[in-house]
């Protein structure tokens, strides 16, 4: 009985970890794309898009726990595309080789907003 509860926290435990896991490596496969696509966004290496995607995943997790807001520019509408175009654009204050412009953040938002929406799972956290 013991060994079967154990078991079961040990597994859950892991599939936590794995969502995280999972959410972090398509924030950043999004993030690439959209920096590829966005004029005025560049992101200078792999360990800058890394950070980048372990802060946006950061900024996301404390909107959603604070408001209860996703940052998606199509799962909320307007108010989410707002949200993911300011979190794009704050994050280049926490990572440095991450540099965006205004018109490169609401840009961006549409387009991490397409590419995120066609990306499969469940991205909640």
């Amino acid at each position: 009985m013991a060994n079967s509860q154990s078991s079961s926290n040990s597994e859950s435990t892991m599939g936590a970890v794995g969502q995280v896991i999972w959410r972090l490596v398509t924030a950043a496969v999004v993030l690439a794309i959209t920096a590829f696509f966005t004029p005025g966004f560049s992101i200078n290496n792999f360990w800058t898009l890394a950070i980048a995607a372990v802060v946006l995943t950061a900024i996301d997790y404390l909107i959603v726990k604070f408001t209860g807001l996703h940052v998606s520019s199509f799962g909320k509408g307007f108010v989410g595309f707002v949200l993911a175009a300011v979190t794009l654009y704050v994050t280049q204050f926490f990572v440095a080789g991450y540099t965006i412009s205004w018109m490169a953040a609401i840009i961006g938002a549409l387009i991490y907003g397409v590419i995120d929406y066609f990306i499969p799972g469940e991205q909640n956290m």
